[in-house]
Formats: C-alpha cells, structure tokens, sequence
C-alpha cells in the first residue's frame, strides 16, 4: 500500500461523535511508553502526524485520521503508566472500552509491546479482555533496533510462551522498529488486505 494522503478528521473523547463509521477502521493502543506515535508517524510517512513527547501519557482523546480517503487510522491513549489523577486514568478506560466495544466498523486493534521487555501483566490483561469480549487484535512489537539481534528471538519466544498459558493459539504479530522502519510494509499489506475483506463483507 502506497500512502498518498493523510488527513486529520477529529479528536474527541465519545464513541458516539466518532466519524460515520462508512470505511474500516484500525485502532493503535499500547501502554504510554511504547513509542505508539513514533510509529504512527513512521507508518503514515510523515514527521509530526502524531503528538510525540519524552513524557508519557501525551495522547488524551480518540484521534481520527483518514488515509488515502478509504480507511480510519485511530490514535486511541495510551494505558499505564501515565502519570494522571486517579479520576483522569478512569475516565481514559471508560473512553478507550466504549470506543472498542461500541465502534462497529473497527477492524481490529494493534496492541503495541516493547519487545525489550519480559511480558507486562497490563498487557496480557488488555489482551486477555479483548479476546473475551470478541475483539480482533494484532500484536505489534516495538522497538526491535534497541536489541542486539541475538536477543531478538529469546524475547518474542518468551512472550509467545508467556501467552500459550492461557491462549489457544497466538494473534498475528508484527515487529517493528520506527527508528528504521522495520515492519513497515508487512504492516500496510496487512491493513490493506483487511480493508479488501472488509469491503468484500459489507457488499454482500
């Protein structure tokens, strides 16, 4: 897929003001810390699409962008270790479960991981409540050019494991670096062969 053009929709905190839910849409959510809007940027080829920042917790709303006017790119916050008041770090779980649960044409979620850690018990929580409620996600390790490529494999075996624990089968995975680019065009085939299935399903 060849990224022609992408352009800012809105950013709110209700499900219900989101966009006409008429094209596909693709959720990015990770733990605060997980480099989600380098890789935003980097997906979408442009600098500053999304608000990068050295602390934490700097996406607050649902962010729409629309690309190559066909699908919803959605910057959902992030979850953890934001450092927010108690009543802000609820409000923002209220806001991000109505908007997965509720959101009839989302596709799936990409639930970024930093592939440098031993598997986060928010994460595999996030995951886990996903999967009982029916909600189709990705996994997209970030990252990947901060391990030595030794390492690379030990860690996603260690989290592949951590999670046969209670799966029956693993989520696709994707692994990424948006510091050079790795992962990149597995990524964008990927969406763009959903959006075919996802045309194909809704012209029956």
């Amino acid at each position: 897929m060849i990224i022609k053009e992408v352009e800012f929709v809105m950013s709110n905190s209700d499900v219900r003001k989101c966009p006409k839910p008429d094209r596909p849409e693709y959720a990015f959510i990770g733990r605060s810390n997980v480099g989600k809007s380098s890789l935003i940027n980097m997906l979408m080829d442009k600098k500053s699409l999304a608000k990068t920042s050295s602390t934490p917790g700097k996406t607050q709303l649902i962010n729409h962008f629309l690309v190559n006017k066909t699908w919803y790119l959605v910057d959902l916050p992030g979850y953890g270790y934001a450092k927010v008041p108690k009543a802000q770090k609820v409000k923002f779980e209220r806001m991000i479960s109505d908007y997965i649960l509720l959101r009839e044409n989302l596709v799936t979620v990409f639930i970024l991981v930093d592939i440098r850690h031993s598997p986060q018990q928010i994460d595999l929580e996030f995951m886990e409540w996903l999967g009982l409620s029916s909600i189709p996600f990705t996994m997209v390790f970030t990252k990947l050019d901060k391990l030595k490529r030794g390492e690379i494999e030990p860690n996603l075996k260690k989290y592949r494991n951590k999670m046969l624990e209670k799966w029956d089968e693993l989520p696709i995975q994707v692994i990424t670096s948006a510091e050079k680019t790795d992962g990149r065009e597995p990524l964008l085939e990927y969406i763009e062969k959903l959006n075919t299935d996802f045309a194909t399903k809704f012209q029956k």
